[in-house]
């Protein structure tokens, strides 16, 4: 036990440390006490958020049901902080936000992009702790192959609801958002997308 709490305390060290050395130009990590730092995302990578990033954006302000963060929102759980590609929260979390905040808990959403550098964690640790965290959603998707993984917490677990290239995806966090999936790969759908969601 008296090794265990040396290590925690180890851990907790660095993480004080990892929180005063990263600034916002940075794309980074902390995982089991490791500063994981991101490289350059390819092009079919950036779009997938882009592109979902600004359906679930318009949404949300639309309906006024939250806030949705991109990329560089800190979520501080336990142990680990990471920086998913896109993660929503309602209202009432959203609500106590500042302006200065840097530091963000769990999210109702989060969506993570995968690359190759990112797949194992996203599909290991990260789903996990999500999980563990009650993280209420969590979408994988994988832009090579151009599919979206929906999970939803069910009695404390992820239930896979879809995997999926075609057809609707309905989200459980965000109340009535509702896209075509080709609508986070492909430019014109999501165009279209945008329109139907600004006219409604």
């Amino acid at each position: 036990m008296q090794e265990v709490q040396v290590l925690l305390n180890e851990e907790r060290a660095k993480r004080v440390a990892f929180y005063n050395a990263i600034d916002e130009s940075m794309k980074v990590e902390f995982i089991n006490g490791e500063i994981i730092m991101h490289s350059p995302v390819k092009k079919a990578h950036n779009e997938a958020t882009k592109f979902l990033s600004e359906l679930l954006d318009l949404y949300a302000r639309k309906h006024k049901l939250g806030f949705v963060g991109i990329e560089k929102i800190m979520t501080a759980l336990t142990r680990n902080d990471y920086e998913p590609d896109i993660c929503f929260f309602k209202k009432e979390k959203a609500d106590s936000f500042v302006p200065a905040q840097t530091l963000f808990p769990a999210p109702d959403l989060v969506v993570e992009v995968l690359s190759e550098g990112t797949a194992k964690r996203d599909r290991g640790i990260k789903f996990y702790d999500y999980e563990a965290h009650g993280i209420e959603e969590y979408w994988i998707i994988d832009p090579d192959a151009q599919t979206i993984e929906q999970y939803h917490l069910v009695n404390n677990a992820y239930e896979l609801i879809l995997k999926a290239s075609e057809g609707t995806i309905k989200s459980f966090a965000l109340t009535g958002f509702q896209i075509p999936i080709r609508a986070v790969f492909d430019d014109g759908a999501n165009m279209d997308m945008i329109a139907t969601m600004a006219r409604g």
